[in-house]
């Protein structure tokens, strides 16, 4: 198909100081919890983007000395000589498919503790670790600034010899030992780099005039600054000093990465935040410069992005989360298939992963991660490997991403859903509360199976196993997903809590379909992620009066990792919810419940007409479990494989149940892969 001329002005050109783009899709430095301690792993993760399109392809953070050191986080590292060849693997990938490779050099200040190397942290001033370990940085003198100038020119030098095009100097994020010198208050130093903004601004000119000496004549110097940290007078804003800024250096570096700090801000949640929701913040900035400014926003409508362009907000349309959903999004909008793009439902789970140092995982993009060890590609697939034909029973994520990736590779699919609505339970979840836009993972799946001829879809079609004998597809999959408990077994509880069986008390599900509440209405949330708190959000806009009951330190504990604590308990204090932290629920009883202390067990008593449990899932086995107990009948059908996905096989997240389906597609008919399925990268020894 032909692009649509009205995204072409996405398509051109445009110079970064000595380089070119050869359009205006730039995927933003951002963490993926590989670092080069996965090399491979992180070097097919940016290669598959630069195929799929994006101009500009850049890493995450790039730590270059002991100071500065993230573990258990995993970062990228140009620390010494030995860093060239694993950082150069990455850039290589990149640039095989004609992008630019960027690198963002940074010093993480204030916010390391420098676990593994045991140095002391630097700052401008003595202040403690912003993150809670006992640590307080060590005050830099003015020899310590001569050398940490030393160190970043270094590690640049080292970057271009690693074959990048674009090195970045990092003020953002509130990460940044360069964003602490800007800071009042992290900064109270009373020589040429405190005081005023001028000073505090000092070393961050100072490193962008070293870069440029040092390689600007091949490479681009890109600065990386949050115009406003959306503190207020505390911290750095577009109305002062974060203008201040952008006028005195105006025409320094070769680029602005312009965006909004803390990270919780800059990568808020489709939950709290739209498409473009930095505008606000970031559009004074082009003009005030002649340079090319990129801002991200979760752009995933290219109608969205040529608005951005054409208003004069941006130059390049920055984008991290969106280009791990979706790493061919411009090649879809260049190829006039804006309907295949796999939009991000800003979930956060690809945060989480680097959270909690781990490769990361995206909903929407099961492949991510597994692009070089175990050679999944986001758009190519391997054809069928035999003429089986087979039968998906439910069509949640898990089974309409099996169907979908099966339909891919060829196979005649059969997909039967016992209900009206495909989707199980993101059709449910995306009707909450803020979460519209995790529809997409339905959404998406639906639109692709609907162009396959080699999927039949059959909804309000509930099978037993007779039926499944009947149909005699030999491969059979159960995606019957999963229902939450409502005896209040989970962490905190390893047996029933006394009087669940009570009328009065509901599970998420009964919630969700919209069975009665009567008020005051308790949740016990003893699953620590975002449920919990939506449903008391979705029943307090209802009109009842809510508490959240929690054995953890505060509601949906677990969303630290993706980003949304703070604004999670924000928004279910503003809206009235009592909140019951460190709290377990003991027993129900008539109009209340009874709460115990989790670390004294003191007991109190709350007003309860209806107590919604959020604790733990079963899977929906049971068709599997049945077809299962008779192997004979199974043979007698002709079916030689009945195998659990998702949600039915283990409860966990979207992503979890999207992967499961995932990888059932890709492996059905393929040569056994033995007890570890994928590739290890290993330390040479």
């Amino acid at each position: 198909m032909a692009r649509d001329p009205r995204y072409d002005i996405l398509f051109e050109p445009v110079r970064i100081g000595p380089v070119t783009a050869r359009n205006r899709f730039f995927q933003v430095p951002h963490c993926n919890g590989m670092g080069t301690i996965l090399p491979r792993t992180q070097a097919a993760h940016r290669e598959v983007k630069a195929e799929g399109g994006w101009a500009v392809v850049c890493t995450e953070e790039c730590t270059f000395h002991p100071t500065s050191n993230s573990t258990p986080i995993p970062d990228c590292t140009l620390m010494d000589d030995g860093d060239i060849a694993a950082m150069a693997l990455i850039a290589e990938g990149i640039k095989r498919h004609g992008a630019l490779a960027g690198v963002e050099l940074v010093h993480h200040g204030l916010a390391t503790c420098n676990r593994l190397s045991r140095e002391a942290p630097l700052g401008p001033s003595s202040r403690p670790y912003l993150y809670g370990e006992p640590v307080q940085t060590r005050a830099m003198d003015k020899a310590d600034i001569r050398e940490f100038r030393r160190w970043h020119r270094d590690a640049a030098l080292r970057a271009k010899q690693a074959g990048y095009d674009i090195v970045y100097v990092y003020a953002a994020h509130n990460l940044s030992l360069v964003m602490h010198f800007l800071a009042r208050r992290y900064n109270d130093r009373g020589d040429e780099y405190g005081g005023p903004i001028e000073n505090r601004a000092r070393l961050l000119r100072e490193l962008l005039e070293d870069t440029h000496e040092a390689v600007g004549d091949t490479c681009a110097v890109a600065l990386r600054f949050a115009v406003d940290e959306l503190m207020g007078p505390t911290g750095i804003t577009k109305e002062s000093e974060g203008r201040e800024v952008i006028e005195m250096l105006a025409e320094v570096p070769d680029l602005w990465d312009v965006n909004v700090a803390d990270w919780d801000n800059d990568s808020a949640t489709s939950r709290f935040a739209e498409e473009g929701f930095q505008e606000k913040h970031i559009a004074f900035v082009k003009k005030m410069t002649s340079k090319p400014v990129v801002g991200v926003g979760r752009f995933t409508s290219p109608d969205a992005m040529v608005s951005q362009i054409k208003r004069g907000v941006l130059d390049f349309i920055g984008a991290a989360r969106p280009s791990i959903a979706d790493p061919y999004l411009p090649r879809k909008i260049e190829e006039g298939r804006v309907e295949d793009i796999r939009e991000c439902i800003g979930c956060n789970i690809c945060v989480a992963g680097n959270n909690t140092s781990a490769p990361m995982r995206c909903t929407q993009n099961p492949t991510v991660g597994e692009e070089w060890r175990r050679g999944w590609h986001p758009e190519r697939i391997e054809t069928k490997g035999s003429d089986s034909r087979v039968l998906v029973v439910g069509a949640g994520p898990a089974g309409l991403e099996c169907a979908r990736a099966l339909g891919e590779r060829g196979y005649q699919v059969d997909l039967a859903e016992a209900s009206d609505m495909l989707g199980g339970r993101v059709a449910a979840e995306s009707a909450l509360p803020g979460l519209a836009a995790w529809g997409r993972v339905r959404d998406y799946r639906e639109y692709r199976i609907g162009q396959m001829a080699n999927v039949s879809l059959y909804r309000a079609s509930r099978l037993s196993a007779d039926h499944v004998r009947e149909f005699g597809a030999p491969h059979v999959v159960v995606a019957t997903g999963a229902r939450w408990r409502k005896d209040g077994v989970g962490r905190r509880n390893p047996f029933s809590i006394s009087g669940w069986d009570r009328g009065s008390v509901l599970t998420a599900d009964d919630v969700m379909a919209g069975m009665d509440v009567a008020g005051p209405v308790a949740v016990f949330d003893d699953d620590g992620y975002y449920l919990g708190g939506v449903l008391a959000e979705k029943l307090r806009r209802d009109g009842h009066e809510v508490t959240l009951v929690t054995p953890d330190a505060e509601a949906s504990q677990w969303t630290h990792y993706t980003l949304e604590h703070a604004r999670i308990q924000t928004r279910l204090l503003e809206l009235g919810v009592a909140i019951e932290a460190h709290r377990n629920v003991a027993a129900v009883g008539n109009g209340e419940v009874e709460l115990a202390c989790v670390f004294t067990d003191r007991r109190t008593r709350t007003a309860c007409a209806t107590l919604v449990m959020v604790t733990a899932r079963l899977p929906e086995d049971s068709l599997y479990r049945e077809l299962m107990e008779n192997p004979q009948a199974l043979a007698d059908a002709g079916i030689e494989s009945v195998t659990r996905v998702g949600d039915c096989l283990a409860p966990g997240t979207i992503a979890a149940a999207v992967y499961s389906g995932h990888r059932y597609a890709r492996e059905l008919d393929a040569p056994p892969t033995g007890d570890v399925p994928y590739l290890r990268e290993r330390v040479a020894l």
